[in-house]
């Protein structure tokens, strides 16, 4: 019995040792496992995570949420009238402090409080809003309300205030903010909204507003503009997606002078993004003001003429019939001495508070498509292809002047060669092309400037674009002669960018480069305007450097850049971009021709240089004929020159020249064209005048 207990006790024990060491082993084991575990953890928090959670941690302790700035205005050359100017609106913004989102998180641990309790806060606000807002205006409805607020942030961070309504009335900007404590994470935010002249002035020039977010899609100014700026230093710097920025005209090549500083509200936020605690408020810097060379009155009375003229092509005869497809015109007007853009119109044109809000509704758009653009220095369709010409159009006989300085400066011919004109000038293989006179007209004896002046297509064949081409023709090349006709062209401001301080400017046309043609031919053609297509502006700058007898003026809109306290941050200066020295008998000859009668300017009382123009160009199988006038006033110490074009509106002394005289007649009231404003208030009323000495 004794041995038998002893033999189970020896059983026990062994038992009791196996299993122990089992509980060991497994202990081991499990520590094992648990140690592996923190160790592999801590080697991704410290090698995978790490940089993430570092940069989690900063952000975690603040966010700047940027705040509107306050845009520049826009003013005309007087200084009293404002082209385009901001006033403020008072709007109210949200900040969502709890997660309202349907996330995963949410699902899983769902707060059947939250969403209610938004619901609840987005009618109790379409309810103030109907209960306070304007009568007149549409409501807001909580379904609105609740998209406005992004609860799913779709479009926001989880800090981002959210703008649910702007331009609040006063009795809604005192409710809110009487009874703030109802309403968590509202705020009433004073803010900007951008206004253009209701005279519709200059409006192509002026330009307009798009949203950041929409701009940065198109332009490539915005894609890299956080790039280009210390917006991580600055948070004055940083641009908002719904921000307002410049989108053409003055309003784009200026942005950076027009829009200032944004403010920003500097948010703390919690590790979930979301915001808590006291924020604190940076207000926005307004930007500077822009002075711009436009005149408003000169403007308005260019914009006036313009419509008049073509509305007047269409119920009046001109050598027999009307001329009912002008529907467009352009005209600039700018300062010998200065380059001062004193007047730019584009018309038709359109109300530039379309885009007063950063968009612009797709019958609005519709609208105005065809005319938004500024086609005093683009190239600008009618909307119809092939069957009307696009706003840069071929100059025709206003070329003249430039041919003969060419044939002049090339020795082709002396200011004392007499030209006998037939009426038409032959060129080619066995002169199978011909040249005739408009009307087939028959000068007989003339020298340059009588060519000129009777505008002979067959002397400008003969005497330039011919022995041009021969000059050249034992040369490495044939095409020599073109190579020397377009270094001209591209002197006198033809063919290159003309330095005006506008985005988008296009170059030109340069139909004699076309090699599908003879040298010999486009030279014969180029003589007389036929190969050559500007802009108003390009045309505009190459009759200042008739007029200044060589001196390629850059042409700009603004005078002076002021900030907020009227202190001058920039003055633009008279800028030369080139000159071209010929003897002055050349340009003597030239100026001398430059004198068309034009009826038009009957009783003008300058003696002034001129030049009209009919280019006749192919568009849908017919030919169009383009009204072209240029001018300069007065002859002796020119003050102003003026570019016309008339698209499709027949002669150029009948169409474009009329408008013209309107311009000439504008400058003289408020600035004299002999320094003398002939207005008798025009003292007073310019007397703020930002005037480049």
């Amino acid at each position: 019995m004794r041995k038998m207990d002893n033999e189970q006790g020896k059983d026990n024990e062994t038992s009791d040792r196996k299993r122990f060491s089992f509980r060991i082993n497994l202990f081991f084991f499990s520590s094992f496992i648990i140690f592996t575990v923190i160790i592999v953890r801590l080697a991704i928090l410290q090698f995978v995570d790490g940089p993430q959670l570092k940069q989690q941690e900063a952000s975690n302790v603040t966010k700047n949420v940027p705040l509107t700035p306050i845009r520049g205005t826009i003013y005309d050359s007087t200084g009293q009238n404002r082209l385009a100017y901001s006033t403020p609106v008072q709007s109210l913004y949200i900040t969502l402090s709890k997660n309202y989102s349907d996330n995963m998180e949410q699902l899983r641990k769902p707060d059947k409080k939250l969403l209610p309790e938004l619901e609840n806060m987005t009618q109790k606000l379409a309810n103030r809003f109907a209960q306070y807002g304007n009568k007149d205006e549409p409501k807001m409805t909580a379904e609105q309300i609740m998209d406005a607020m992004d609860r799913n942030y779709q479009r926001f961070s989880g800090f981002t205030p959210r703008l649910i309504k702007t331009n609040l009335n006063k009795d809604e900007v005192a409710y809110f903010m009487q009874h703030k404590s109802e309403f968590p994470g509202v705020d009433v935010v004073e803010e900007t909204v951008r206004h253009y002249d209701p005279d519709t002035v200059a409006v192509q020039a002026v330009g307009y507003i798009k949203s950041y977010k929409s701009a940065r899609e198109t332009l490539d100014k915005y894609k890299n503009i956080q790039k280009s700026m210390s917006a991580e230093n600055d948070p004055g710097l940083i641009y908002m997606d719904n921000e307002s920025v410049g989108f053409d005209g003055l309003e784009y090549q200026y942005q950076e002078q027009l829009r200032g500083k944004n403010g920003y509200k500097t948010v703390p936020i919690d590790p979930r993004n979301m915001p808590e605690g006291v924020d604190s408020v940076t207000p926005p810097q307004k930007g500077n003001n822009i002075y711009s060379t436009i005149n408003k009155e000169i403007q308005v009375k260019t914009e006036e003429a313009i419509t008049d003229q073509l509305r007047w092509l269409h119920s009046h005869a001109v050598s027999g019939k009307t001329h009912p497809y002008a529907k467009t015109g352009f005209a600039v007007a700018m300062e010998v001495d200065t380059g001062n853009v004193v007047a730019m119109a584009s018309m038709p044109d359109y109300d530039a508070n379309y885009w007063q809000t950063g968009t612009i509704s797709k019958d609005k758009y519709e609208e105005i498509k065809h005319v938004y653009q500024n086609a005093t220095i683009k190239n600008v369709g009618s909307g119809q292809s092939g069957q009307h010409p696009d706003s840069t159009v071929l100059l025709g006989s206003t070329i003249k002047p430039l041919s003969v300085l060419i044939g002049l400066e090339e020795g082709l011919f002396t200011t004392n060669t007499y030209y006998q004109d037939t009426g038409a000038a032959y060129f080619g293989r066995n002169n199978s092309s011909r040249v005739r006179n408009s009307s087939g007209h028959v000068y007989g004896s003339m020298d340059p400037a009588t060519a000129i002046r009777h505008s002979s297509n067959a002397f400008m064949v003969d005497m330039v674009g011919k022995r041009l081409y021969n000059k050249y023709i034992n040369n490495a090349t044939e095409a020599q002669g073109i190579n020397v006709w377009d270094r001209y062209m591209k002197e006198f401001g033809l063919g290159v960018s003309t330095g005006v301080d506008l985005p988008g400017e296009f170059k030109g046309l340069l139909e004699y480069t076309d090699k599908g043609e003879s040298a010999l031919s486009r030279l014969a053609y180029a003589s007389f305007g036929q190969q050559g297509k500007y802009t108003p502006m390009q045309l505009a700058q190459y009759t200042t450097m008739i007029a200044t007898k060589g001196k390629r003026m850059e042409p700009h809109l603004v005078s002076q850049i002021k900030d907020t306290n009227g202190n001058v941050v920039q003055t633009f200066k008279p800028k030369v971009l080139n000159e071209v020295k010929f003897p002055d008998a050349y340009w003597n000859e030239v100026i001398r021709g430059m004198s068309t009668d034009v009826s038009a300017f009957n009783g003008f009382p300058y003696d002034f240089a001129r030049k009209t123009g009919t280019s006749q160009q192919s568009v849908g199988r017919e030919l169009k004929d383009n009204g072209v006038f240029i001018a300069f006033a007065p002859r002796q110490n020119p003050k102003l020159a003026v570019a016309v074009v008339i698209p499709e509106g027949g002669f150029g002394a009948w169409s474009a020249g009329p408008v013209a005289r309107k311009i000439f007649d504008a400058y003289d009231e408020v600035y004299g064209l002999d320094g003398v404003p002939k207005k008798k208030d025009a003292a007073t009323a310019d007397s703020n005048a930002v005037k480049q000495p």
